[in-house]
């Protein structure tokens, strides 16, 4: 009897050890990922920490397709916006989960002088290059080596592709740590000067992917300061504007929503939060820029960085055109952005800090996502 007794609690004491691991179901296959692009192949890898958060990327544009991270119920879920295979990706906007280069951001005319050089750009928002183009760094396959947690991605980038001058190299490493940290490192070289601005884009919904938009969301951006616009084609003044006390400021916490409509000029050129933060730190320091807490399921965000500026965008043209991994079509600010980076149109604004890369310089650039859950 007390043999069978044993038996009994060892079985239940066995049950409890494996529903206490709560199974991550992803709603892809690493199959819909394996894909030849322009004579090379595309793949999915899976990162997992001792905590059981799990990352995964694929080598098309250097994209995070999934963050898995606990909420304060214990339950996982998805927080990251995209799509279910490298098809979708394909057919769908390209700057979901992916690394932006060789230029995020805007640059006005599309255009930059160099010595006296004038390098043109794909025009593909409004009279500006948005994001180095249609075509850029996002739609192209990386080669990759995996080792344990981290992936190291590289991309040949020649002379005069989408108009920047320079035969580039870029790395880009993802680490996931057991400290629940998503570490992004970027270096690049290149044998001309030309300009460089790397960043990731992806959009967060702290409360899952497909569940809902993202107004709720309380964000603190630790930065007094931001670049104006001159009107809706969103390129910066070349200003540096205090924004304290005003509906941009985030320096206290702030639900997104609570003032994104209001009747600020700035908002209005933007439909929405579209704006390059300036965050108080020391140039090159890897530092707290900002966080994002999603009150109902607890889930807590912040971003570190050594970029001077962080863009925050809110979804606001999204438009339900895009259907995400959860079957759910993307709609207005249901996914948010912070993209660590130097200031938009740099290579036009000589009072900006420079995004100009010389031959023997190297790139630098780290930021890090750090997930954690917070009760209130």
């Amino acid at each position: 009897m007390k043999k069978l007794s044993l038996l009994i609690f060892i079985a239940i004491l066995s049950a409890c050890n494996t529903n206490s691991k709560k199974e991550i179901v992803m709603p892809y296959s690493e199959e819909a990922f394996e894909k030849t692009i322009d004579g090379k192949s595309t793949r999915l890898f899976r990162l997992e920490n001792k905590n059981g958060m799990v990352v995964t990327l694929t080598n098309y544009g250097a994209k995070i397709v999934s963050v898995y991270t606990p909420g304060k119920d214990g339950n996982f879920a998805d927080v990251l916006l995209g799509f279910k295979s490298i098809d979708e990706y394909q057919k769908y906007g390209a700057s979901h989960g992916a690394v932006v280069g060789p230029f995020a951001n805007r640059i006005a005319n599309a255009q930059f002088v160099i010595d006296s050089d004038t390098f043109r750009l794909p025009v593909n928002n409004g009279e500006a290059c948005l994001h180095s183009g249609p075509d850029s760094w996002y739609r192209k396959v990386w080669d990759y080596e995996a080792k344990g947690n981290t992936v190291r991605l590289t991309l040949e980038s020649p002379d005069g592709e989408f108009g920047f001058p320079g035969n580039k190299k870029a790395l880009v490493t993802y680490t996931l740590t057991d400290e629940d940290e998503l570490r992004i490192d970027y270096e690049v070289t290149t044998d001309k000067p030309t300009h460089i601005n790397l960043t990731n884009h992806s959009y967060f919904n702290l409360r899952g992917e497909g569940n809902g938009d993202i107004l709720d969301h309380i964000l603190v951006i630790n930065a007094g300061k931001s670049t104006p616009v001159v009107d809706n084609s969103m390129i910066p003044t070349g200003e540096i504007a205090d924004i304290r006390g005003t509906e941009l400021d985030f320096t206290s916490p702030h639900a997104i929503g609570e003032r994104i409509d209001a009747d600020h000029q700035q908002l209005i050129y933007g439909n929405g939060y579209d704006f390059n933060y300036v965050p108080d730190k020391n140039p090159g320091e890897l530092t707290f820029a900002a966080s994002a807490y999603e009150p109902e399921s607890g889930r807590y965000m912040e971003v570190f960085t050594t970029e001077p500026g962080i863009q925050l965008y809110t979804g606001n043209f999204l438009n339900g055109t895009e259907t995400g991994k959860s079957g759910v079509p993307y709609e207005k600010r249901t996914g948010f952005c912070l993209e660590t980076q130097h200031y938009p149109d740099s290579p036009n604004k000589p009072g900006f800090p420079s995004t100009l890369l010389n031959p023997g310089e190297v790139y630098k650039s780290t930021t890090v996502f750090k997930f954690s859950v917070k009760n209130s």
